[in-house]
């Protein structure tokens, strides 16, 4: 059995991420739903008396739904939970009328009016299939509108280890879990202090990224330029995503010029996608192929008129991740990698692109790569210069 070495503390000592079967029958299993839920609870939700928090999750993260909404009430918070059973998103797409898939119920969106902050828990499952990307793409943009009111509005995004999950990862579920927990600091007596230590590590980079204009990435098929300067980039520590480690920005919407290779693979609505390839122009996709999933790719580029612009620029930060388990929220903040999304802009980093889409797609520098502001290189090989 493999164990996977790499770095994670705030002081980036060495550790395994998953423990040999061996170890684990010795040692009482690092994943706790309790102080996960607690952690989103206060750290990353804030929740307080009278707020009206929303939770969505399919019932495979039900111990960690079932915490949390303990933790929440205890704060005098009015939990919401919204539960599907796993696959409803399938179903949904596969069967519905033309009419639901194309109309917005005007109570979806006075529900997301009268909600404080919302709480997506991920729960990794098997790729979907038999969905039209066309028929996902309908709605996705038919659901613009929520998904606008929900960005200006506290969120998060965290995930809860399922059997799929660590078969993705190409691990065991007790050694997934384990690295789900300590990629969230949940085996660390007090998480929060290890975010707070992410958070003064990432303001240096941003410090220095803050007074940067032109961004140039090469790597292997790769040679882009987009622009940043008068933009505000992002601190990501916890708060929006969980786990984090990375820093981000919206790119002026016409400035991507050049072609990128995103080698790691990626999904959008539970369908993969992989060995993808794009070509801007005046910061518009004019060309795009797919190794895997390339009808998913084209039919996601037709979900609106934003949807073929970048709307996010990130860099990921986290070196205790370094082997890409397929799923976005932790791959994107593998260090040495950077990420560009399509469709949506974060309002808080200046970005001004409007869509339904937001999906991140990962370049891996860490072979080689370069990542240059204003001509001066910034990371080299996935290791940040200086």
């Amino acid at each position: 059995m493999n164990c996977v070495l790499f770095k994670q503390r705030p002081d980036q000592t060495v550790f395994k991420a998953g423990l040999c079967a061996e170890m684990s029958s010795m040692t009482a299993p690092l994943y706790d739903p309790m102080k996960h839920a607690e952690l989103l609870a206060s750290y990353c939700l804030d929740a307080g008396a009278g707020q009206r928090i929303q939770v969505t999750a399919t019932t495979l993260a039900l111990p960690l739904v079932e915490a949390l909404h303990r933790a929440l009430l205890i704060r005098g918070a009015r939990p919401v939970l919204r539960l599907e059973y796993p696959g409803q998103q399938g179903d949904f797409y596969r069967h519905a009328s033309a009419e639901l898939l194309d109309s917005l119920h005007t109570g979806d969106l006075a529900d997301m009016e009268y909600t404080d902050a919302t709480l997506r828990i991920l729960t990794p499952q098997d790729a979907v299939q038999g969905s039209d990307p066309e028929r996902r793409a309908r709605h996705t943009r038919t659901l613009s509108p929520v998904a606008q009111l929900r960005s200006q509005r506290r969120w998060c995004v965290t995930l809860s280890p399922t059997e799929a999950g660590a078969r993705a990862a190409g691990m065991t579920l007790a050694e997934y879990q384990d690295f789900v927990a300590r990629a969230m600091f949940l085996d660390l007596p007090d998480p929060t202090a290890g975010w707070a230590a992410v958070r003064e590590r990432q303001a240096t980079l941003i410090e220095r990224l803050s007074r940067a204009d032109m961004v140039q990435i090469v790597g292997p098929e790769t040679d882009l330029t987009l622009r940043v300067g008068g933009r505000v980039w992002a601190n990501s520590d916890g708060k929006r995503n969980m786990p984090s480690g990375e820093v981000f920005t919206g790119p002026i919407e016409t400035s991507a010029e050049g072609h990128i290779y995103y080698g790691l693979p990626t999904s959008v609505g539970g369908q993969a996608v992989s060995g993808i390839r794009l070509e801007f122009r005046a910061g518009r996709v004019v060309s795009a192929s797919a190794e895997v999933g390339q009808d998913v790719l084209l039919a996601s580029l037709e979900t609106d008129a934003g949807a073929r612009f970048l709307g996010e620029l990130g860099i990921g930060t986290n070196y205790g991740i370094q082997t890409p388990s397929r799923n976005i929220l932790f791959d994107e903040k593998i260090g040495g990698t950077v990420h560009l999304a399509l469709g949506r802009s974060y309002p808080e980093t200046g970005g001004l692109n409007l869509s339904a889409l937001h999906w991140d797609m990962i370049c891996d520098l860490r072979g080689g790569g370069t990542l240059s502001l204003d001509g001066e290189v910034f990371q080299a090989g996935g290791v940040f210069v200086g």
